[in-house]
């Protein structure tokens, strides 16, 4: 089985697969789980082979979406991936600049917050409300 962000030294490559419509989104084989996760949240679907040995792991774009559909979604996930510190790739063929730039924009304009590629801090324990007295 072969992998494009092996092969390439990308975090992720964006690609239409070969004779079939699905865009693929693969990452390196051991990509960390919060790069698989941003790509979950950006919408696109975690597939999974187990092997003997590696477990591969690509993500889908929807294959229920109509093929504009999905370019828009491929592209609008770059700026929020790039934003997070990925180094991508994506083919021509999959790229829709009006899609990209709109997503830019919006991450530029505060609309969506881009999810930051380093370790987030933890949050503080949650702490009890205190009873509420009733009279």
């Amino acid at each position: 089985m072969g992998n494009r962000a092996d092969e390439y030294g990308t975090d992720v490559e964006i690609y239409r697969k070969a004779l079939t419509p699905t865009i693929h989104a693969d990452t390196p084989t051991g990509a960390p789980e919060k790069l698989l996760g941003l790509l979950d949240r950006l919408g696109l679907e975690r597939q999974e082979v187990r092997t003997a040995g590696p477990v591969y792991i690509w993500h889908e774009v929807p294959e229920h979406l109509d093929a504009a559909e999905q370019k828009r979604l491929a592209s609008r996930a770059i700026p929020a991936l790039l934003m997070a510190g990925y180094k991508v790739n994506c083919t021509p063929e999959v790229f829709d600049e009006a899609a990209y730039q709109q997503a830019v924009c919006e991450i530029r304009s505060g609309q969506t917050r881009p999810v930051a590629h380093s370790p987030a801090t933890p949050a503080a324990p949650a702490r009890p409300a205190p009873p509420r007295r009733t009279p």
